[in-house]
């Protein structure tokens, strides 16, 4: 995912989100600081400092009065940013829904870190997936360069559908990995996002409205198809942005999936985030031994991409789904329980297994990935095997 003829800077993905964001150069950042996110607010309040850029940075509280704060910022007209990780993401899960309830383009740079109990600061999907029906439109990014773009891009996707967006990468894994990234001139991140065009302002005395009433039985059920509506229409958005900005900046990111020798592949497993790296690898070394099995990386998970994922998975005869969460539910991670829910009518319904790993931070070795497609391949082969397995926890 090359872009051609462009400045290369190496950056940690906390790096690369702030540099994104002084690149957008918001009217408003409010933020707290929490581990492994803390550099993304530390390094763009520096650049506030420095007059790098026009922002109004507030410092808060706590997460709960960032997110608030963002609300009222955004309200106005203001184009406004944010960035948090696990317990501030939760600390701020009463105000994502307000965020979606009013129609606000609120980006959000979150790194995926593990909820407590018991306290970890380390990498899992817990806390995005945790809010995953909070109505915010969610991209799942595998390494610091795609993060830095989909930042961009994400401001463009928000503020055409209004709708909040958070973009994730993995705690430590990519926040604090350094890596090649490619980056834009300021002027072209500026006119590719263009200026905030806002449905209302509150400011604007000389049309007043009301904002966040209380909403009783008699519209709250249509206000929420509204929402619904606009999720719908943010896959037409999500994917018309993306497909401009490969065109105008020279870049090849997928809009909803990435697939991977997924052209004669027998049997597959669905993946996110910088797991998928590390699939890739082990897909590549069992295609040397013969084996046709593919990858899909999954990179939107809120528009859930069901289309795109029974059009890719519709030859396919047995799937492993990969989730850094699980849902408690004794069913599986949310991950492969919407994939399954989304294959469920196809003509021919491949079999499909579920695979919990790397909670809590903990390591995913190649030799993980291989026993993943081993299994995926037993599956295929109508050998019995778990409906969900735990990858890499001691017995």
């Amino acid at each position: 995912m090359a872009v051609k003829n462009r400045k290369r800077m190496a950056l940690t993905g906390n790096e690369a989100y702030a540099y994104a964001m002084k690149q957008i150069n918001p009217d408003v950042v409010a933020a707290y600081p929490i581990t492994p996110a803390t550099e993304i607010v530390q390094i763009f309040a520096k650049y506030v400092a420095d007059g790098l850029v026009n922002t109004e940075f507030v410092p808060v509280e706590s997460e709960h009065s960032a997110m608030s704060a963002c609300v009222g910022a955004s309200a106005t007209g203001a184009r406004v940013m944010t960035g948090t990780a696990s317990q501030g993401l939760a600390l701020m899960h009463e105000i994502l829904y307000i965020a979606s309830s009013l129609r606000l383009p609120i980006v959000m740079a979150v790194v995926n870190r593990a909820l407590s109990g018991p306290i970890n600061i380390h990498c899992d999907h817990s806390d995005t997936m945790g809010s995953r029906d909070a109505g915010w439109i969610q991209v799942y990014t595998e390494n610091a360069n795609e993060a830095y773009h989909s930042v961009i891009m994400g401001i463009r996707i928000a503020e055409t559908v209004n709708l909040p967006l958070m973009v994730t990468l993995d705690g430590f894994i990519i926040s604090h990995e350094m890596e090649v990234v490619e980056v834009l001139e300021d002027q072209e991140v500026q006119e590719f996002i263009g200026e905030r065009k806002p449905l209302y302002n509150i400011l604007d005395v000389d049309n007043p409205i009301t904002v966040g009433p209380l909403d009783l039985q008699d519209y709250y059920f249509e206000h929420k198809r509204q929402q619904v509506e606009a999720m719908k229409y943010a896959k037409e958005v999500i994917k018309s942005v993306v497909e401009e900005y490969n065109k105008k900046f020279g870049t090849d990111f997928p809009a909803f999936i990435e697939p991977y020798r997924m052209e004669d592949a027998e049997y597959a497993v669905l993946a996110m985030s910088s797991a998928a790296g590390t699939m890739k690898e082990a897909v590549d070394l069992m295609r040397e031994k013969g084996e046709k099995v593919g990858l899909v990386r999954l990179r939107v998970f809120r528009p859930f991409p069901f289309e795109e994922l029974r059009e890719v998975f519709k030859n396919i005869k047995a799937i492993g789904v990969m989730d850094r969460a699980d849902s408690l539910n004794t069913m599986g991670g949310p991950v492969f329980n919407e994939t399954r829910s989304a294959l469920y009518d196809l003509e021919t319904r491949p079999k499909m297994m579920g695979f919990v790993f790397g909670l809590g931070g903990r390591d995913f070795p190649i030799e993980d990935a291989i026993h993943i497609i081993e299994r995926v391949k037993a599956l295929k082969e109508g050998k019995k095997v778990d409906m969900v397995e735990y990858i890499g926890v001691r017995e």
